[in-house]
């Protein structure tokens, strides 16, 4: 594992460039290790939810140390199976996509996951019982640090109401539907085990009800990582010991083991990544001092997008004394803070800053905008240093354009 003491950003970013995002692969191992502590006595199965980090060198990382792979999209199973996943490790859970798509899942062997009652319909119809499912339910429990990440309350979008059941059955009971998993996803950043637990004992009650050939429970996932210090995280044994506790005791009254599932992103990817930008310019105004980098919210869209707080160290002067209050602003024509009012060592153009907590949804959601190029990825792992992506060029942003005459 590394630290910002000992990572040598300015020599990264003289090899690299900037901006550029840096994984520690050994943090992200770390992470897979503390759920399987965690979770310990149950049989346990871990679902990287890759749309937080799709490099298929992350993906074979997670790979290697045995954990299994949630997509959303077809783009993501194809990635996954270039990380070297055999289809039947590779949950699929779509969202209102064309069925098309579903079809195609169907075709690679994947599992299915199924999250209305018009594609579980139109499922039955097409397939019957010839392939095992499982079912997105909706809780109705609200969860998550905001609503825009909370997506187990009765309006989110996610999932089949579990006011509908009965409706659920019936369409099972129809196409004699081989439903062998249930599924839930509250949101991310819950805090205590509540809620997991509240969502739990309602897929219970319907397992109970319903469908007596359940093979697994997947809880999802929303685990509270810090972004500051002295910030509220999921207290992982605790929550484990609890949730342990209730999924046995069900396990027991249902007569066989069934597999526990988990789909985590964020808790196993956020803290390993870091975007290394450099200071383009220090700005001091009249009412507040700018640090300008060679970055925004194109690399990284989660403060502008989410309100989402993300540490920042200048790199070059961890331990300077001489202290400024700062806000540090992207180079994107719009308002493009990545934070505000940071007290920092006094920053001096060309100095290295580093933004933490940028493994997860940082590149992943990032994009082209003003026509910028998309940063490089670094890996380090075993005391190596990886390039796992390069940076863009401007023949990528022109690649599939078509210059027309006029």
């Amino acid at each position: 594992m590394f630290s910002i003491q000992n990572i040598g950003v300015e020599a990264l970013a003289e090899q690299f460039g900037t901006p550029v995002y840096v994984y520690d692969g050994h943090k992200i191992e770390e992470q897979i290790a503390k759920m399987r502590t965690a979770f310990a006595g149950t049989n346990l199965k871990i679902k990287y939810a890759c749309k937080a980090l799709t490099n298929v060198s992350i993906m074979k990382l997670m790979r290697k140390n045995g954990v299994d792979i949630d997509v959303v999209s077809m783009q993501e199973a194809h990635l996954a199976i270039l990380a070297g996943y055999e289809p039947h490790q590779i949950q699929y859970t779509p969202s209102g996509v064309a069925f098309s798509e579903v079809q195609e899942a169907v075709e690679m062997g994947l599992r299915m996951n199924l999250d209305s009652l018009p594609l579980l319909e139109k499922f039955g119809q097409t397939y019957g019982n010839c392939f095992p499912i499982c079912l997105r339910i909706n809780p109705h429990i609200m969860a998550g640090g905001t609503l825009k990440i909370s997506t187990g309350h009765k309006d989110s979008k996610f999932g089949i109401s579990i006011e509908q059941a009965e409706e659920i059955n019936a369409i099972v009971q129809k196409y004699d539907l081989n439903v062998v998993g249930l599924h839930q996803h509250t949101g991310s950043d819950f805090k205590n085990a509540n809620v997991i637990i509240e969502a739990a004992e309602k897929l219970f009650d319907l397992t109970f009800k319903y469908f007596p050939n359940i093979q697994f429970i997947d809880l999802g996932s929303g685990f509270k990582v810090a972004y500051k210090e002295d910030d509220h995280v999921t207290d992982m044994e605790k929550l484990g010991k609890e949730v342990v506790k209730v999924f046995n005791n069900f396990c027991q009254k249902f007569g066989r083991e069934v597999e526990l599932w988990f789909e985590p992103g964020k808790f196993l990817v956020s803290e390993s990544g870091y975007l290394l930008v450099r200071a383009n310019v220090v700005k001091h105004n009249p009412a507040r001092n700018f640090i300008g980098v060679d970055s925004g919210l194109n690399h990284l869209i989660r403060p502008m997008m989410y309100d989402a707080y993300h540490k920042i160290i200048n790199g070059s002067n961890l331990d300077g004394e001489e202290k400024e209050m700062y806000d540090i602003v992207g180079y994107i024509c719009e308002t493009d803070t990545f934070g505000k009012d940071r007290l920092l060592p006094k920053t001096k153009e060309g100095d290295i800053m580093v933004i933490k907590n940028a493994g997860a949804y940082g590149f992943s959601m990032a994009s082209n905008y003003n026509s910028r190029f998309r940063p490089a990825e670094v890996l380090i792992y075993n005391g190596q240093t990886h390039l796992i992506r390069q940076r863009e060029t401007m023949e990528d942003i022109l690649k599939n354009q078509v210059v027309i005459d006029l």
